[in-house]
């Protein structure tokens, strides 16, 4: 079926994924033919990893096209913009927050959790290419509040050197949407009870059943369900 086939597809591209075949994984992906939004950020991130931006782009405008809502999208494409337009990418992100202050997508199959302070960072980030150094400050102070008042790490380096242009903060290289696990396992089991492979390395060896007794010494037998 084809959600079988989508799912497998899927399966083989994280895999790809972990073994930095960013290619292959591509390859995988490209055999989709009715994609998810999940499977079109794969795509993205496989493309960012091979240093490919336009291509990743592309990919993240139909990964929001499947879904509007997905914040995390909104967040990727503006990392990956950074034009003023990325403002834009970041208050859609934020407004599909619904105002929580972090997402937890593990639920989804990514392995990342998106802080309502990382997409201020973000917009801090834009504004400083658009040289328009105060308000960056000013969206870096609101971010710092948002992570409680701690100045540490990528903020506390930005506030000191808010006059340089900031590196946007992306979803991590290689942190995909992977199936569920019991997708998978199922997935598994389909494959093991649905290939059918038989060898036959001499021309008297014949499929075994009870009539027939042991079959002959030099018969390699694997039996296929369909």
């Amino acid at each position: 079926t084809a959600s079988y086939r989508l799912l497998r597809l899927w399966d083989e591209a994280v895999q790809a994924v972990d073994a930095k075949d960013w290619e292959g994984s591509l390859a995988k992906l490209d055999q989709i033919s009715e994609h998810s939004s999940r499977t079109l950020f794969n795509a993205a991130s496989a493309h960012l990893a091979l240093g490919e931006l336009e291509l990743a782009m592309k990919a993240l405008d139909l990964t929001i096209s499947k879904d509007q809502r997905l914040a995390v999208g909104f967040f990727q494409r503006a990392a990956v913009m950074m034009l003023e337009e990325a403002l834009s990418d970041c208050i859609w992100a934020q407004k599909h927050m619904r105002g929580n202050m972090v997402i937890d997508y593990r639920q989804l199959g990514l392995r990342f959790k998106l802080f309502s302070w990382q997409v201020l960072y973000n917009a801090a980030a834009v504004y400083c290419r658009m040289g328009q150094w105060e308000q960056s400050r000013e969206v870096l102070l609101s971010a710092s509040q948002e992570r409680g008042g701690v100045r540490g790490g990528n903020i506390e380096a930005a506030l000191d050197s808010v006059m340089e242009v900031l590196a946007p903060l992306l979803v991590p290289e290689g942190v995909v949407f992977r199936p569920r696990k019991q997708e998978v396992e199922q997935l598994q089991q389909r494959d093991f009870l649905g290939k059918s492979k038989v060898e036959v390395p001499h021309h008297q060896c014949f499929l075994y059943t009870s009539e027939h007794g042991a079959p002959p010494p030099l018969c390699l037998l694997t039996i296929y369900l369909n």
